[in-house]
């Protein structure tokens, strides 16, 4: 009688718990896009969504003022152009420091290939902030020597989905997932119980519909934290007299990449880690950036390239 009756207490307790957290969705525009946030909230869903909301977008607010080229007011614009000012210890200060340190790291630790300072590069191709066409040999070689400019693209949407899940965190949230522009942070489990599924998009040109022309899929084990990018030549790219320029450019060559690589999905500890090998690895291309995830025991990904797809061993990938 007494283990029965613990058993209906552990069962009401279940049955309670599950009533209790609810999963909620909540969107908005964020660096050019579209962010949206799934996760599982206790206690009136609608108000904790409204005030989830508001903090989130305070904290990408801040990243936008921060360091986005495409707002000229922003510190990285302002700094861009000369005319910064000084460091006050606003938490716009703040992401500019943690990114340019972050990215300095990056830059040592990939021998040059990603370089957050190479923007005037990114620039003449047309592929950064300001208009760009074909450059010539002598404007490439004077870009190359000039890294005072700063692009933080590779990893500015994979910080701001890390920035947000932490925040959630904070706030007891532990099953969610952030997906800002395309770059992911998720834990815990999903509104099914289970670990959280994700699509790879077909590496096609034209394809801009995210999500609508799958080539893959692969589901994140129950409890695991990761960040997940893709990053690919397939939506950004010109083509100029029938040769198609890819906007990843190699900052060694100052040219754009040739490699057949089509796009490269990275699985990190953290989505600004994911986001800036997922850049590392569609600038080394296939060879390079297989071998490469191979050999880091931290590290899961899927690489799609022209005539084939390679996956690391603890990724199972299913077709779509």
């Amino acid at each position: 009688m007494r283990r029965t009756v613990i058993f209906l207490l552990a069962a009401l307790s279940f049955l309670l718990s599950c009533k209790r957290n609810t999963y909620i969705q909540i969107s908005g525009f964020a660096q050019g896009g579209t962010y949206t946030v799934k996760c599982a909230v206790s206690g009136n869903a609608y108000a904790a969504g409204e005030e989830l909301k508001q903090g989130i977008d305070s904290i990408l607010a801040v990243i936008d003022r921060s360091v986005s080229g495409y707002n000229p007011g922003s510190l990285l614009s302002r700094q861009n152009e000369g005319r910064m000012a000084a460091d006050d210890g606003s938490p716009e200060f703040t992401v500019l420091r943690e990114l340019t340190a972050y990215c300095d790291s990056m830059y040592t630790a990939t021998s040059g290939v990603l370089d957050t300072r190479a923007a005037r590069l990114f620039d003449i191709w047309g592929f950064g902030f300001k208009e760009g066409d074909m450059p010539t040999d002598e404007e490439v070689a004077a870009a190359m020597g000039r890294r005072d400019r700063m692009n933080f693209n590779a990893v500015a949407q994979g910080y701001s989905a890390d920035a947000v899940a932490a925040y959630l965190r904070s706030r007891g949230i532990n099953d969610l997932m952030v997906n800002i522009g395309g770059e992911i942070f998720c834990c815990g489990v999903n509104p099914q119980g289970k670990g959280w599924t994700l699509g790879i998009d077909e590496p096609e040109d034209g394809n801009m519909s995210p999500g609508q022309n799958m080539r893959c899929s692969f589901t994140v084990p129950a409890g695991q934290s990761c960040g997940i990018v893709t990053s690919g030549n397939y939506r950004k790219f010109r083509i100029v007299d029938g040769k198609k320029y890819s906007h990843t450019i190699d900052p060694r060559t100052g040219r754009p990449v040739t490699h057949n690589l089509l796009s490269a999905t990275v699985l990190a500890p953290t989505a600004t880690l994911a986001d800036a090998l997922a850049t590392y690895c569609m600038v080394i291309g296939m060879e390079e950036a297989s071998a490469f995830i191979a050999g880091r025991p931290d590290l899961e990904g899927c690489l799609i390239s022209s005539d084939a797809v390679w996956h690391s061993e603890g990724l199972t990938i299913s077709d779509r």
